[in-house]
């Protein structure tokens, strides 16, 4: 069965990547960089960058649904870091706009797909629209419990660990916390990601070949996974390819492979 599994094809001679993933080892949480949206328009020559993010939209559902669909129970998205802050104000003006529109049509559809929306970062920068629709989408999808679908805006690593690194020595200032009890724990628990399980599986579209401040502490661990896809392009399919590729990883964290019980 297992050899049929791989030989076999669909009609358009392209392999059925889904038929070959083994359900008993898929990651339970998946972190996404999605890059290439600007090239993606520029290839097409559309005159805005953010028509690029447009066409994003769909392949953030493509994502989410293959998630579901394999048992992933949560997915980060790199939605907007602190660094993009810094594009022309007409690009940020239109992403946030956008934002809020993708939300209230998105919403009401991974609410009944059973999807809770989660967000991490300096989130007080928003503006208020984007913010009060994003706060106003989170509260509505509260009670999913099928996937956790959080969009990093305004979030860099560094500003995350920067602000932990704050609040644990004023704790420690106001004699609430001594030093000897700051570990990887604690320090963790300081991050706004604190709610959430280490990502297994990194994902960067486009061809990059970094991780631009992204869960730098949370991904210590994590298989990292690089296609040339751009982002708008990207579908199960190729969520699929991720998923098998990193099931041909041998996650010893630090130990032999002898160590591993099979």
């Amino acid at each position: 069965m297992l050899f049929y599994n791989v030989l076999r094809q669909s009609k358009n001679d392209t392999m059925d990547y889904k038929a070959l993933i083994d359900a008993h080892k898929i990651p339970k949480h998946v972190a996404i960089i999605m890059d290439g949206n600007g090239r993606w328009a520029k290839q097409r020559n559309f005159a805005e960058r953010l028509s690029g993010h447009k066409y994003g939209v769909k392949a953030v559902r493509s994502a989410v649904e293959a998630a579901i669909e394999l048992g992933v129970q949560y997915i980060t998205l790199y939605a907007f870091s602190t660094e993009n802050w810094s594009r022309p104000e007409a690009e940020v003006f239109g992403l946030m706009e956008l934002m809020v529109s993708t939300l209230q049509k998105e919403v009401p559809e991974l609410n009944e797909q059973g999807v809770r929306l989660n967000a991490i970062g300096d989130l007080n920068k928003l503006p208020k629209t984007s913010y009060d629709e994003l706060m106003r989408s989170i509260d509505y999808t509260k009670n999913n419990q099928k996937l956790t679908l959080t969009l990093a805006l305004s979030y860099s690593s560094r500003w995350e660990i920067t602000k932990a690194v704050q609040e644990i020595a004023l704790k420690v200032a106001e004699g609430k916390l001594s030093p000897d009890q700051i570990d990887q724990a604690l320090v963790g628990s300081y991050l706004v990601t604190n709610n959430l399980p280490d990502p297994e599986l990194l994902i960067r579209t486009s061809g990059e070949l970094r991780i631009s401040n992204y869960l730098l502490w949370q991904i210590a661990y994590a298989e990292l996974y690089f296609t040339n896809t751009l982002w708008p392009d990207f579908n199960k399919e190729e969520f699929y390819k991720a998923i098998l590729d990193y099931q041909k990883r041998e996650r010893r964290f630090g130990k032999t492979s002898e160590q591993i019980v099979p």
